[in-house]
């Protein structure tokens, strides 16, 4: 299903999904998704987390956004959500949330969902001065042929990949070859640049569409 469908959740309603609102790009993924037809929810407690047919972890700074979701509660119902197989697009910081293992983490380590079967490096490309845009071929996309302009701000990358993990898009560096900046494993999906700064709605549209296959399952 693809753009200018409306898309249907439980009982015949509009798909609801809940963007992670702790910290990082919020108002900016709410926008992108009312503007496809969905019901928006801003999660900052376990009982946001009712009724949802998908949730998005935007970006942001993740030991900060773990420490909060600590405080508030929301780790373990987190935990949960993603254990049960609910979809989940996380995204930068997101990612590295979602991610089973952490390379670089600041000392002492970090609050982590993890879920996704992956090992993601922490700030791969280093401090916000180094953040840069690139252009990604995506298969998966409607509109596969137009190239998406991605944008990295102090982005992680995936490191290694387990069996039933798909690489969705990936980056050619000269001294490392293909970096992987995007992943989705059954119903989970990351991205380590920032769909939401972009005006293409498409990475959302994805998940969209990944949330709708959930409900007809």
């Amino acid at each position: 299903m693809v753009g200018g469908e409306e898309l249907k959740g439980q009982h015949g309603q509009r798909l609801k999904i809940g963007v992670l609102a702790l910290q990082g790009a919020v108002v900016e993924h709410c926008r992108m998704l009312e503007s496809l037809g969905v019901i928006v929810v801003e999660v900052r407690l376990p009982e946001h987390l009712k009724l949802l047919d998908g949730l998005i972890i935007p970006g942001g700074e993740s030991t900060s956004m773990g420490l909060i979701a600590e405080r508030w509660g929301l780790i373990e119902p987190l935990r949960s959500w993603v254990q049960s197989g609910r979809p989940t697009w996380g995204i930068c910081a997101g990612m590295i949330l979602l991610a089973e293992r952490i390379e670089d983490q600041k000392q002492g380590g970090q609050p982590s969902i993890g879920g996704m079967d992956i090992e993601v490096n922490r700030n791969y490309f280093g401090r916000q001065i180094n953040s840069f845009e690139t252009m990604l071929n995506i298969d998966d996309f409607y509109e596969s042929e137009k190239p998406y302009q991605a944008v990295f701000i102090r982005a992680p990358i995936i490191t290694e990949v387990s069996d039933g993990v798909k690489i969705l898009a990936s980056l050619t560096n000269g001294l490392d070859g293909k970096l992987i900046v995007a992943a989705r494993q059954k119903l989970m999906m990351v991205t380590a640049f920032h769909p939401e700064l972009t005006d293409d709605l498409r990475w959302h549209q994805l998940f969209l569409n990944m949330v709708h296959e959930s409900r007809a399952t």
